[in-house]
């Protein structure tokens, strides 16, 4: 007898969940992630330099000219538009986290809007829908995880699969062909955490392009007929067994299939940098707005760090003065660096000019990693603790949880993320009028009533 897998179980779910099986929160954070990423991708075109190389790349290799890349005015194939949107949407690490860390939508939304613009007449709800299954079938496959994992990039392995749930649902596959698409899949499901952990590379910026690319190759083979692999996850050389030793849960991964949305949790940011940093700059920053601190005043600046953070924090040295943009997003010393210097951290501290900035890099030089296992990831991202001390002798402690704002306990809203995105369209490649920026916001919180979700896609492209 054949045991199914549950990319058998997916795929079903993927062909049969309709916009009115999902429940409004999992719908208005779709919509708000999609806004959300839209602006940062608008954003990381017009700041990063790595940027140029892809586009030369896309438009050497474009195709039939009929997707967007946002930004940049630019139609190209569906695989080089989600290529090149999907490489935007990390570089900056803007893009939103779920509440135990990853990131789903930088690489799922770039896929299910290329695959949607491809297909034609796909409307604000069956966008909202692609997005809701693909955020939800990420969540779901990371969180049957039974450990924390420091080996393997969770957001790449897993990200092939939810961009190409995405992807599937906005053809419009069968269940069948669903399935296909995620046993396609497999082969382009890998990265590790050296793309963090390591220095010197920009493949830490570009990875969601990759992922997003897969997925919208992936279903599209299987809209053509194209069979996967059949147990994909389950096999005995499957997914789970590989790369993770079967240490999973199944039972977690189906729980409440098509009734339990995960997308509904997901967060978004305040600040351009590594997720695990914003509790940090939380305290930091309150601290210093509470005891009226200038960068005078700071003698010493202690964070306490467990495991994951001790790797944004070493060599010390090395993690003060970062060469590369994404190195200095990762980088605990750095960012809190910006953080005491300016009372801000803002996408122009992350440029080449930033990363010399001579304040931030003095500011930077206080900071001293204190190590300490209660700040582990073992679950959910962990608390932060810092300590100032100050020129006057004092130690002020502070500490940054729940109420960090895009946490859970501190949401961003609408007004925050519209704030957000006209901050990030000032700066894209041509930067967008008052006027566009209004419309498009107003199209995101009202996507379901659009006939065509494109208009959106186009409007900024």
């Amino acid at each position: 007898m054949t045991i199914e897998d549950i990319s058998q179980d997916f795929g079903k779910y993927i062909a049969g969940c309709r916009y009115e099986d999902l429940p409004p929160e999992a719908i208005e954070k779709a919509k708000m992630g999609i806004l959300d990423l839209l602006g940062v991708i608008l954003a990381a075109g017009g700041t990063v330099p790595a940027i140029l190389g892809v586009m030369n790349v896309v438009r050497q290799n474009g195709g039939e000219p009929r997707c967007t890349v946002l930004g940049f005015g630019d139609r190209t194939s569906p695989l080089m538009a989600a290529f090149a949107n999907g490489s935007m949407a990390h570089c900056l690490d803007f893009d939103d986290v779920a509440p135990d860390g990853n990131h789903a939508s930088s690489s799922l939304i770039p896929a299910a809007i290329a695959a949607a613009e491809h297909r034609g007449g796909v409307d604000g709800k069956q966008l909202i829908t692609a997005v809701a299954i693909g955020q939800d079938i990420f969540l779901r496959l990371r969180r049957s995880l039974n450990h924390q994992r420091l080996d393997w990039l969770t957001t790449t392995v897993f990200g092939a699969f939810s961009a190409t749930a995405a992807a599937s649902k906005a053809l419009g596959l069968s269940a069948a062909q669903c399935s296909n698409a995620l046993g396609i899949a497999s082969l382009g499901c890998c990265g590790t955490l050296e793309m963090r952990f390591g220095t010197g590379s920009d493949l830490g910026e570009l990875y969601a392009g990759f992922v997003a690319k897969t997925g919208v190759l992936s279903a599209m083979l299987a809209e053509q007929g194209t069979t996967g692999l059949q147990r994909v996850f389950e096999g005995q050389a499957g997914i789970m067994p590989v790369y993770f030793q079967n240490d999973f849960n199944r039972a977690r991964a189906v729980a409440g299939l098509g009734s339990v949305f995960g997308g509904a949790s997901m967060q978004f940011k305040p600040w351009p940098v590594c997720g695990i940093a914003n509790t940090y700059i939380y305290a930091v920053l309150k601290l210093i707005e509470e005891h009226r601190l200038g960068p005078a005043d700071i003698v010493e600046l202690r964070a306490y760090v467990g495991d994951f953070q001790q790797r944004m924090s070493y060599p010390v040295e090395e993690r003060r003065r970062p060469k590369m943009s994404m190195d200095a997003r990762f980088s605990l010393p750095f960012t809190l660096g910006a953080a005491a210097a300016y009372g801000a951290v803002r996408i122009e501290h992350f440029t080449q000019a930033g990363l010399r900035d001579p304040r931030i890099l003095a500011m930077a030089d206080r900071v001293v990693p204190v190590d300490d296992s209660a700040f582990d990831w073992t679950g959910a991202m962990p608390d932060a603790k810092v300590e100032i001390v100050t020129a006057d002798g004092r130690t002020l402690e502070g500490r940054g949880g729940a109420e960090t704002p895009g946490n859970t306990g501190n949401p961003m809203e609408w007004d925050h993320l519209a704030q957000k995105f006209a901050e990030c369209a000032a700066v894209a490649p041509r930067p967008l009028s008052r006027e566009t920026v209004d419309s498009a916001v107003a199209m995101a919180q009202g996507l379901e009533s659009c006939e065509d979700a494109m208009d959106l896609v186009r409007l900024l492209g």
